[in-house]
């Protein structure tokens, strides 16, 4: 299956949205067996999130906004905008992540 990278941008003034929203939002992405990477889109000093970043392996385009769309962060209406780009794997370097 392909694999798409989700990139979501907080709306700005978004982070009580983000708060509240979080719990069900790691429930959702802890159900969800296509993801392969997701993380937080963080400040340069690692503490302020304002976005996310998700790699997902679906079947399409539209696996890939069903996903997005079933996201409790856009239920709730956090991002401002969410990209969805088919991507390839080139490099995979797994363990140079350890402690990231």
């Amino acid at each position: 299956m392909p694999l798409y990278l989700v990139y979501c941008v907080d709306r700005p003034g978004a982070e009580d949205v983000r708060a509240t929203a979080r719990d069900e939002h790691m429930k959702y992405l802890h159900s969800r067996e296509e993801i392969v990477l997701a993380g937080a889109k963080l400040s340069d000093d690692g503490e302020t999130a304002g976005g996310s970043a998700f790699i997902v392996n679906v079947s399409d385009r539209a696996a890939a906004k069903a996903f997005s769309d079933g996201d409790p962060f856009s239920k709730a209406g956090l991002f401002d905008s969410v990209t969805i780009t088919r991507v390839r794997k080139g490099l995979w370097h797994p363990e140079r992540a350890e402690g990231a």
